[in-house]
């Protein structure tokens, strides 16, 4: 009895956590499956009795550009919470497993993806021999596509070989191709809107990769290391947090309204494509703004300021789907009629 007991208690241990990361893996991938189908559905459902024509492959090419977009977010907000935790004397020793090496191989999928797409003529290819791989090296957007390729690539070689420092350059060639992307230079004033875009996607990286690691650190450190040094963590990224949500604000309102003058923005809000994403997009924005109060609420005033996480929770739950609907955003035709 006495030699089989013990066994039997070290068996029964386990199971219940066991347990509990297998439905917490399932429930992940629920929510991948379902955050999924936004960009795919999103376009069509944005473009109903908008009288505009949907752009090619737009729901595909929605769901790459969200996919691009998290790869993104995930090894810049590693970067950005591990130098707030040095800040604070956190131990990095026990800090969680780096998922820079997967983000890397979606972005660089995604990324491939998209090239592919350039490569056919902004059109999804049916079969290799449609793409023109050599014609992307003769246009900007193909060259500005292999770039992210390219980038992507060496953010995977550099968390591979475990040099987080060396990702701040491809990463932020990805965040300059993007930006130069989204404003071609037939548009009016293009390096005041790719400045912008520069702005917001860094910031919106920042603040959604940030808040995940800390989150993912939080873990570790109330396992392992003193409640006052999580708290000071959360609290030190709740005020940077604070800085970023203010130049998201300031320019994603300018770039709306260098796509929508200000006497049409109430009109096109409801009745073209990107108009309804960007409303969509805002109301999400408004709601993750809700939760960021609330987690900031209970980690000054609550008994256990770790408490905070559990809205913290919720909103990087919001801005996953934040970064889906930018996505959708960017496959939509501009405020004028297709």
């Amino acid at each position: 009895m006495t030699l089989t007991r013990p066994t039997a208690e070290v068996a029964d241990g386990p199971e219940p956590a066991r347990r509990h990361a297998t439905g917490r893996a399932v429930a992940v991938l629920a929510l991948v499956a379902v955050a999924a189908l936004i960009p795919l559905l999103g376009p069509r459902a944005a473009l109903d009795g908008t009288g505009e024509a949907a752009p090619p492959g737009a729901g595909g090419i929605a769901l790459l550009r969200a996919v691009l977009f998290a790869a993104l977010c995930v090894p810049v907000g590693e970067l950005f919470a591990a130098r707030l935790a040095r800040r604070v004397g956190a131990p990095l020793g026990d800090a969680p497993r780096s998922w820079a090496p997967f983000a890397a191989a979606a972005g660089f999928v995604a990324a491939l993806g998209l090239a592919s797409v350039v490569a056919t003529g902004n059109l999804l290819p049916h079969h290799l021999s449609d793409m023109d791989v050599g014609g992307l090296y003769q246009t900007r957007e193909g060259k500005l596509a292999l770039l992210e390729v390219n980038a992507f690539g060496v953010v995977g070689l550099c968390a591979f070989y475990r040099r987080p420092a060396l990702q701040v350059w491809p990463l932020a060639a990805v965040a300059v191709a993007e930006a130069l992307r989204a404003h071609p230079p037939t548009e009016d004033s293009p390096l005041v809107g790719s400045g912008l875009t520069l702005v917001h996607l860094i910031c919106a990286s920042l603040w959604v990769g940030g808040l995940l690691y800390v989150l993912r650190m939080l873990r570790e450190l109330r396992k392992s290391g003193p409640t006052e040094t999580g708290v000071a963590l959360l609290g030190l990224y709740a005020r940077v947090a604070a800085v970023l949500f203010a130049a998201l604000t300031a320019t994603g309102t300018w770039s709306a309204l260098r796509r929508m003058p200000p006497g049409t923005v109430l009109d096109q809000l409801t009745t073209t494509a990107y108009g309804r994403t960007l409303l969509a997009k805002l109301l999400l924005v408004v709601a993750v703004a809700v939760l960021a109060l609330w987690a900031r609420l209970r980690l000054r005033r609550a008994t256990d300021p770790l408490s905070a996480c559990s809205p913290a929770r919720a909103e990087v739950l919001a801005l996953g789907v934040v970064v889906v609907v930018s996505g959708v955003l960017t496959a939509l035709p501009v405020p004028i009629r297709w």
